[in-house]
């Protein structure tokens, strides 16, 4: 499924949070660009729809590595979990077992 968005936030103006409630996730991994941007918008707005969310360091961008270190910090300490991606992959593995 494809959103189109208009706006930082994948959930602002959009149906995404609908999808997935009707979907029945309680977790979400956000990638992409950029870090201080669209990624931080879209990890808070989901943090504030009570979704649990992974950020895989690796697999997210800014044209600032200060820039980007300091939001995934940030990110970290209030918003998501940060871990590199083969801890992530790991994690759904360990689902994926169970």
């Amino acid at each position: 499924m494809l959103l189109p968005k208009k706006h930082p936030s994948a959930f602002f103006g959009t149906p995404l949070v609908s999808h997935l409630v009707d979907l029945g996730v309680d977790t979400l991994i956000v990638t992409g660009c950029t870090t201080s941007g669209c990624v931080r918008s879209s990890v808070t707005d989901a943090f504030a729809y009570n979704f649990k969310v992974l950020v895989p360091d690796d697999a997210v961008y800014d044209r600032s590595p200060t820039s980007h270190a300091v939001n995934l910090w940030d990110m970290n300490a209030k918003y998501a979990d940060v871990y590199p991606s083969t801890g992530i992959l790991k994690l759904v593995e360990d689902l994926e077992d169970h």
